[in-house]
């Protein structure tokens, strides 16, 4: 766990976006038009997808993947210049945001300026040529972090960008050794020491299929030596089995409280129910209440809330990472109002220096805690649109839910009615 790690982080809203499809013109200047209302929606922290210049051989689709990094050091001009992307850092911290962008420190394009200039750097076959360990990702090539001046060069790298923007989210940084991003942080907080740090943390059986090819695979327990947060990918199988069936909502609801053992007391998690990579929220549930239910856990879980661009509309589609597609086509429904509630009601928890606990209070119910001396604030959410009178262990009284109207507990229970609850003393 990184030892200056601020857990205010906790109470933050992250949102994530992807330049080129968030505005019609696809540029930084463009994206300040909108940081207005990201901001009124709580947002604290904006996450900028990558924003280098993309690799032209083995390109996918039309515009090529922005993982495909051609230029580590440089913009992708069709968002804008170096000044532009300064410009909008400075407008975020007018409205009290800060901005990060996007490391992509395990591959680059085949055809990038380090391939180019520094061919040893790269991973090879038994031939000698530039390979990749993913076979899926058809446009890179894997670095190999046995070279010790790749170090130098990427620590540099981050270094520059430093100078600018408010820190990183690093893509799958499982693949890279975690000692190196150890001492990229320490050389980072020479120019900002309050950088936040964001690890791409990846799926157990990614980090088995990478161990079993002798390859790099970094735990979450070893991320945090060096990074504030990690994804909530530890617990994803359960996060999807979740989706599928309310029979295992009890199973994912003990994956977060053997969170909470498993980790140090000052971990942070991102939470989020969909991003680039998984399928929009919105095509997973059944109904508007349940999608409300879903939302109220993910403000309400301990760890900052991540929402993926247009989510704020109830999107079904997952915007193409590889065509010029609008992140904001497809509303369905505007929850904009409801988020900004959802806002007020985390900046009320006691996240900071709390515990939490989650269990299941009934079927498809699910019941969470949390409690410090001088705060206990309970949630009650249901996304299967379940009902029941449901124990809580507050005494008998009137107490403000901070989604809205009063909730009623009468013999140690309250009576859940499909909307969320979230109350206590």
């Amino acid at each position: 766990m990184a030892s200056n790690t601020d857990l205010a982080l906790r109470g933050k809203v992250l949102y994530s976006v992807f330049v080129r499809t968030h505005t019609p013109e696809g540029t930084f200047r463009a994206l300040e038009g909108d940081l207005d209302r990201l901001r009124s929606l709580g947002v604290d922290i904006l996450w900028l997808m990558p924003i280098h210049p993309i690799g032209a051989v083995s390109r996918k689709g039309t515009w090529g993947s922005p993982y495909a990094i051609r230029d580590y050091r440089a913009v992708n001009p069709d968002m804008g210049t170096v000044e532009d992307l300064q410009h909008l850092v400075g407008e975020c911290h007018k409205r009290g945001m800060k901005l990060i962008i996007d490391v992509v420190y395990n591959h680059t394009s085949p055809d990038s300026v380090l391939a180019h200039d520094h061919p040893e750097f790269f991973l090879r076959d038994e031939n000698g040529n530039p390979t990749r360990r993913v076979a899926d990702w058809s446009d890179i090539v894997d670095l190999d972090y046995r070279n010790a001046p790749l170090w130098d060069y990427q620590i540099e790298t981050l270094v520059q960008w430093a100078k600018i923007v408010d820190g990183f989210r690093c893509d799958v940084a499982s693949s890279v050794p975690v000692e190196f991003w150890c001492r990229a942080r320490e050389a980072v907080a020479q120019v900002r020491p309050d950088a936040i740090w964001l690890a791409e943390s990846v799926h157990g059986i990614h980090n088995r299929y990478m161990r079993a090819q002798g390859a790099v695979a970094v735990s979450d327990g070893d991320l945090y030596r060096a990074f504030d947060m990690t994804y909530d990918y530890d617990i994803w199988p359960h996060i999807e089995e979740m989706f599928e069936d309310r029979r295992n909502f009890k199973t994912y609801l003990h994956m977060l409280n053997m969170q909470e053992a498993a980790y140090t007391d000052n971990y942070v998690k991102l939470r989020c129910f969909e991003n680039h990579d998984q399928p929009r929220l919105a095509s997973r549930v059944a109904s508007e209440e349940a999608l409300h239910n879903y939302l109220a856990m993910l403000y309400f879980l301990r760890g900052t809330t991540m929402l993926y661009s247009g989510m704020e509309f109830a999107p079904r589609h997952q915007v193409s990472l590889f065509e010029k597609e609008d992140s904001f086509a497809e509303k369905n429904e505007d929850l904009q109002e409801y988020l900004r509630t959802l806002r007020k009601m985390k900046a009320a928890l006691p996240l900071a220096a709390s515990g939490f606990w989650a269990e299941e209070g009934a079927e498809g119910i699910a019941v969470m805690y949390y409690d410090c001396p001088t705060q206990h604030v309970r949630g009650v959410f249901s996304p299967y649109g379940c009902r029941g009178n449901v124990k809580v262990d507050l005494p008998d009284g009137e107490y403000e839910n901070l989604l809205g109207g009063m909730v009623t507990v009468k013999n140690g229970t309250v009576a859940f009615e499909g909307k969320p609850l979230v109350f206590g003393n």
